[in-house]
């Protein structure tokens, strides 16, 4: 469960994640694991998410929103991909608590 605060909580089954190989220069394994993860979350549908957040959630980044109401974001901070999904998650969570 993702919990922003006592309104907002996300369950963590709503999020998938996928995984792919990370760009750039890096160490040994870094062009050949799948370390980047990249989150979709549907926010036009979540039911988790109240309908005034939502609107103000859609407008400030309707940037990365795509036009099925997937909010899309990507993570390749770490050489891990568990790590980079829990990144996103943490990204995503100060998103909703602005």
């Amino acid at each position: 469960m993702l919990i922003v605060n006592s309104r907002i909580q996300i369950p963590l089954s709503e999020l998938r994640f996928t995984f792919s190989r990370s760009s750039g220069p890096g160490g040994q394994n870094v062009n050949k694991l799948n370390t980047k993860a990249t989150l979709r979350w549907p926010v036009a549908t979540s039911p988790s998410l109240p309908d005034d957040v939502r609107e103000r959630f859609l407008s400030r980044y309707r940037n990365r929103v795509t036009t099925e109401g997937d909010l899309v974001m990507a993570s390749q901070r770490f050489r891990d991909a568990g790590r980079n999904a829990g990144d996103c998650v943490e990204k995503l969570r100060q998103m909703l608590a602005e």
